[in-house]
């Protein structure tokens, strides 16, 4: 372990490399959860993801304020960073795959665009009447 008197060096952090693998931990059980199609297991790694990401976030604040997060640790974060983004990606256009499905076989109904008094009216004009 390094001390912060020394130049050049950061400490290494047992609770920050603590907090880097819970994250990639967490990433790896969505991956899983994803490829497998669980959507039970995909809602709770998700949720177990953000709370580490909370927790990682909340150690990182701190240790960023006195200087002792190592490249290593930073490329990991950075590198788990990469992943979540990719994994929202990879949500976005599953839902936007499933709602064109859907729309294909549960077509919306059209909005009526003219009512029984004419184009746009209704019976409400919205003068009050005494």
């Amino acid at each position: 372990m390094t001390t912060a008197g020394e130049p050049g060096r950061e400490i290494q952090d047992p609770e920050l490399e603590a907090r880097v693998q819970a994250i990639e931990l967490r990433l790896s059980g969505l991956g899983e959860a994803l490829r497998s199609r669980d959507s039970l297991a995909v809602d709770t790694q998700a949720s177990e993801l953000h709370q580490a990401l909370s927790r990682a976030v909340d150690q990182f604040a701190l240790a960023a304020r006195s200087g002792s997060i190592s490249p290593a640790l930073r490329r990991r974060l950075a590198s788990a960073s990469g992943q979540v983004a990719a994994q929202r990606e990879s949500l976005a256009r599953a839902t936007a795959a499933l709602d064109r499905a859907i729309d294909v076989l549960l077509p919306r109904e059209t909005p009526q665009v003219y009512s029984p008094y004419g184009a746009g009216r209704s019976t409400r004009s919205g003068i009050a009447s005494a």
